[in-house]
């Protein structure tokens, strides 16, 4: 099977290489010109995207020890995979364009091969983000098919095969809905756009400049790994391209300064996972906010913008606590990166197409549009690098890697549409969110701790936006039926979703940063949790202070003292876990600081402003009263570099 100069298996990737220059091709085609008709459009997509997942994952991956049998037996088995999602597709267009003409009965035929798309469908997603999501989806066909005999609040009218293939592949309510329809029309422009900045040195200029600008700080390369981060993560939307990208070059820096292996892990992690929540484009996650929500985009990136700032500026204040209580000095000022013309010059390559989506979006024109020009200003300006010109092959990589970028997302989508549609078709959605109302019994508190925990439980494993998604526009009711804004309830699943990536067990990010560090995997993750903690309390702030996303009516007061609780909270929060604040603190000093912290997150105005009074007084004692004396420079920890 892999014998020759153009076996079986090469010609295969050349076909998945093939399909994904072509899905990143038309997906910024489309972006400039506007979406395919829709009885071909997305259902080609969809199974051109399932097609390169199932090459590029092949079955016999899978088989251990190896063996030529079956080698052959997964590769027949992929064969007919990829012959059945393209009947599939190829069926949906027919049928479509039958029912156009007249009413049209679907044969059984029909529905079975819908069946057999979906079943295929649920395989690539299950090789390319793990099992649970296909579980649930899988669980979802069951129930749609089988509901009628269950009891209580499960039971629905009873749904026949050829009625829930006509809703869930042939419709426009499942796999090939509205979700995939937006994903398609403007997230796809904006996941090619990262790659083509990551693949033509775009992200070298943006560390390179990273690291200039914080090398004067305690935390040196660690702040520059989450100032780089934060950039590129709102550009590419990809925790994983993010710490791979920035983190082979930033994890090592960040040991060699003498932080623990895990910790390195943990701040690029943590870092490179916030990145898609900070605007201007925030993973192409503020333009589908903005289509589902109906807000202008300029509404969406302000609104993202004062969490953001006190998300970043959270890590930096446990970086910098940190390299603190472990004795770590800034770098040396002769050992400092010196910015030169060169390096002003080469940062254009980032800054220019990010100006120019805010310039293309101020002017009035759509999300689409930016992303096309953006793409087409990334793409002109990686010319001026003399290497890129060396080898235009270059070019064809990064279109082969942007399109396998979307096609990841394409069959998340996808799948997601598959439960989506059993759960419009059934009213499960419905009943879902009524008995989460009435389990919180109007406590919007309640509410919120069970949609946290929905967001984080799909997001492991997957990409943001598709457990955005479904979450979103089955939960996102709820919360607004008891009182929360809509737009902070879209933000608020949407920062859960987010930080799914390093929540234990599976935390894709840390699971990617650990490799780099060479530490463990799961301590890495807790790490990273422990830094991005206040990533998790901030949602819950701005859904009962809206002030904090700069909606609705106004007032300067409260937004202060909400800004200012917050900013004291962080402070008190990573001085009191590292049991460091100029010197040693004991036991009571950290419980009271923590204890502080607490309170000051919970939005009773009266409280806040006493606890405020009292957090101040605190940090403006004399050293002696809230430390025990000790040097500066006393490391906490001798483990400096290690795990």
């Amino acid at each position: 099977m892999s014998a020759g100069p153009f076996s079986l298996r090469q010609a295969a990737l050349f076909v998945a290489a093939a399909l994904s220059v072509a899905v990143a091709v038309q997906s910024v085609w489309i972006a400039y010109s506007g979406p395919w008709d829709i009885a071909f459009g997305r259902n080609m997509l969809v199974g051109a995207a399932v097609v390169i997942a199932l090459i590029t994952n092949p079955a016999f991956n899978t088989i251990h020890p190896p063996s030529r049998a079956g080698h052959m037996a997964a590769t027949a088995l992929d064969a007919v995979l990829i012959a059945v999602i393209v009947a599939a597709c190829i069926r949906f267009t027919q049928v479509e364009h039958l029912m156009e003409g007249a009413f049209y009965f679907f044969t059984p035929l029909d529905a079975w091969l819908a069946l057999a798309g979906c079943a295929v469908l649920l395989e690539a997603t299950r090789r390319l983000f793990g099992l649970p999501i296909v579980i649930i989806a899988a669980l979802a066909l069951v129930y749609c098919l089988f509901g009628h005999v269950l009891p209580g609040f499960l039971n629905h009218a009873g749904v026949n095969l050829s009625r829930a293939m006509e809703n869930v592949w042939y419709g426009f309510q499942g796999v090939f809905g509205m979700p995939t329809g937006v994903v398609i029309r403007v997230v796809l422009v904006f996941v090619v756009f990262g790659v083509v900045l990551e693949g033509t040195g775009a992200s070298d200029a943006l560390i390179r400049a990273s690291v200039a600008l914080t090398g004067g700080t305690r935390g040196g390369p660690a702040h520059s790994a989450v100032v780089a981060s934060a950039m590129f993560g709102s550009m590419s939307g990809s925790v994983t391209a993010n710490v791979v990208g920035s983190g082979s070059f930033t994890i090592p820096m960040i040991k060699r300064r003498g932080f623990p292996a895990a910790t390195a892990g943990g701040i690029e992690a943590a870092a490179s996972t916030g990145g898609q929540i900070v605007p201007p484009v925030m993973g192409a996650a503020a333009f589908l906010m903005a289509d589902l929500t109906g807000e202008l985009y300029t509404t969406i990136a302000l609104a993202a913008l004062v969490p953001a700032l006190f998300y970043y500026g959270s890590l930096f204040a446990a970086i910098s606590v940190q390299a603190s209580a472990s004795g770590i000095q800034p770098v040396p000022a002769e050992e400092r990166v010196k910015l030169t013309g060169r390096d002003y010059i080469a940062s254009l390559h980032f800054a220019l197409p990010i100006l120019a989506i805010v310039t293309v979006l101020v002017m009035g024109r759509s999300p689409a549009m930016a992303g096309f020009v953006a793409v087409v200003l990334a793409l002109g300006l990686g010319l001026f690098k003399r290497d890129n010109r060396r080898s235009l092959k270059l070019y064809w990589d990064i279109a082969a890697k942007a399109g396998r970028a979307c096609a990841s997302i394409l069959v998340a989508v996808g799948c997601i549409g598959i439960i989506l549609g059993v759960l419009n078709l059934t009213g499960l959605g419905l009943t879902f969110a009524s008995v989460i109302s009435s389990f919180s019994d109007t406590w919007l508190f309640g509410s919120l701790l069970v949609t946290a925990f929905a967001c984080l439980v799909p997001g492991m494993g997957m990409p943001t936006l598709p457990a955005y998604l479904i979450i979103v526009l089955v939960l996102g009711p709820v919360m607004t039926k008891l009182g929360a804004d809509p737009l902070a309830v879209h933000m608020f699943v949407f920062y859960f979703g987010v930080l799914s990536a390093i929540t234990p067990p599976v935390a894709i990010g840390a699971f990617a940063a650990a490799p780099i560090a060479q530490s463990n995997p799961m301590r890495t993750a807790f790490v990273a949790l422990r830094l991005a903690l206040v990533g998790f309390i901030i949602p819950f702030i701005f859904i009962y202070e809206p002030q904090l996303l700069l909606i609705g009516p106004f007032d300067p007061l409260s937004f202060a003292r909400v800004c200012i609780a917050l900013a004291l909270s962080i402070w008190l929060l990573n001085t009191g876990l590292a049991g460091y604040a100029a010197g040693r603190l004991g036991l009571p000093m950290q419980a009271l600081r923590l204890a502080l912290a607490v309170g000051l997150v919970i939005q009773v105005p009266m409280l806040q402003y006493a606890l405020i009074l009292a957090a101040l007084a605190l940090l403006a004692l004399p050293g002696r009263l809230v430390a025990r004396a000790a040097p500066a420079t006393e490391p906490l920890s001798q483990t400096k570099g290690g795990t």
